[in-house]
C-alpha cells in the first residue's frame, strides 16, 4: 500500500482525464482502444514516477502541513533510498511504453512534462517563487498534450489548445487549494499568492483565469475540431463557474468559498474531458 500512497495515486488519475481530453480532442473518430491504453500506461508511469521524486523532494515540508503529514516519506515509512529507486523504475518503464508503443514526440512532451514537474517545480521554484504556481501550471498542462500528440504525431494549432486548457484551468484550482489550505502553506513558508499578496488579491485573479479558461475552452468549435453541443456545455460550465466564484466572493468564510470552487475545477474539467470523449465517438 505505501508503494501505491506514495504514487498519489489521485493526481494521477486527475492527470489521466487530462490526457484522455487531449487525445480525443485529436481523434474525431473511433480510438483504437488498444493504443490508448498504451499511451494511458505509460504516461500515469511516468506521472507515478515524478510525484514520487515530488515525496521525495519535499518531505520536510510535508511534515509541516495538516494535509501532507501522513504522506508515507513524510511519516518515515519508505526509505527515500527505496523511494528514489522505486521513482527511477517508475519513470523508465514508462517511458519504455510510451517509447514502444506510441511515438518520439509523444515521448519527448512527456519528459518535458516531467522534467518540468520534478526537476524545475519540485526543486527550484516551488520554495522560492510566487512564480511557482504557473511554472507548475506548465508542467500539469502537458498531459493534454501528450494526449494529443499520441494521436496526431504532430505540433499544430490543437496541441497549443489543449496546453491552454489545461494551463488556464489550473490557475484557479490550486489558487483555491492554496486559500483553502493557507495555514498549511504559511507553516511550510512556501510563497503562494494568498500569502504574498492577499486572499482577495487571488480571488479576483481566479475569476479573471476562469473567464479567460472558458473563452480558451470555446475555440475547438471555431477551430471546426467540435461541435456545437460541446460548444453549449463549454459555456455552460465556465459561465457556472464564474458565477459560483462571483456569487460567493464576499463569504464570511473564505474557506468554504475556496472548497466550493476547487471541488466544481474538478466537476468542470471531469464533465469538459467526457464531453469532447463523447462528441469524437458520436
Amino acid at each position: 500500500m505505501r508503494f501505491i500512497s506514495v504514487t498519489k495515486p489521485g493526481i494521477i488519475f486527475g492527470n489521466l482525464i487530462a490526457v484522455l481530453g487531449g487525445y480525443f480532442l485529436a481523434s474525431p473518430h473511433p480510438a483504437d482502444f488498444l493504443y490508448l491504453l498504451f499511451t494511458l500506461l505509460g504516461i500515469s508511469l511516468v506521472i507515478a514516477s515524478g510525484c514520487v521524486f515530488n515525496n521525495v523532494i519535499d518531505r520536510d515540508i510535508d511534515r509541516l502541513m495538516e494535509r501532507t503529514k501522513n504522506r508515507v516519506l513524510a511519516k518515515d515509512e519508505l526509505s527515500p533510498a527505496v523511494a528514489l529507486i522505486y521513482a527511477t523504475l517508475l519513470g523508465f518503464a514508462g517511458f519504455f511504453v510510451l517509447n514502444f508503443y506510441t511515438n518520439l514526440l509523444t515521448v519527448v512532451v512527456t519528459a518535458i512534462g516531467f522534467v518540468g514537474y520534478a526537476g524545475i517545480y519540485s526543486l527550484f521554484i516551488k520554495r522560492r517563487s510566487i512564480l511557482s504556481t504557473p511554472i507548475g501550471a506548465i508542467a500539469g498542462a502537458v498531459p493534454p498534450v501528450a494526449g494529443y500528440c499520441a494521436v496526431t504525431n504532430n505540433f499544430d494549432t490543437g496541441t497549443i489548445l489543449a496546453f491552454l486548457i489545461l494551463f488556464f484551468w489550473q490557475m484557479p484550482h490550486f489558487y483555491a487549494i492554496a486559500i483553502y489550505r493557507i495555514q498549511d502553506f504559511k507553516a511550510a513558508k512556501l510563497p503562494v499568492l494568498p500569502i504574498t499578496k492577499s486572499i482577495y488579491y487571488t480571488q479576483i485573479m481566479m475569476l479573471i483565469y476562469i473567464l479567460v479558461f472558458t473563452l480558451v475552452t470555446l475555440l475547438p468549435t471555431f477551430l471546426g475540431t467540435m461541435n456545437y453541443f460541446y460548444f453549449c456545455v463549454a459555456l455552460f460550465l465556465g459561465l457556472i463557474w464564474f458565477i459560483l466564484g462571483l456569487s460567493t466572493l464576499k463569504s464570511q468564510d473564505n474557506k468554504i468559498w475556496a472548497r466550493k470552487m476547487f471541488l466544481f475545477s474538478i466537476i468542470n474539467l471531469t464533465l469538459l474531458c467526457m464531453t469532447i470523449a463523447g462528441v469524437s465517438l458520436y
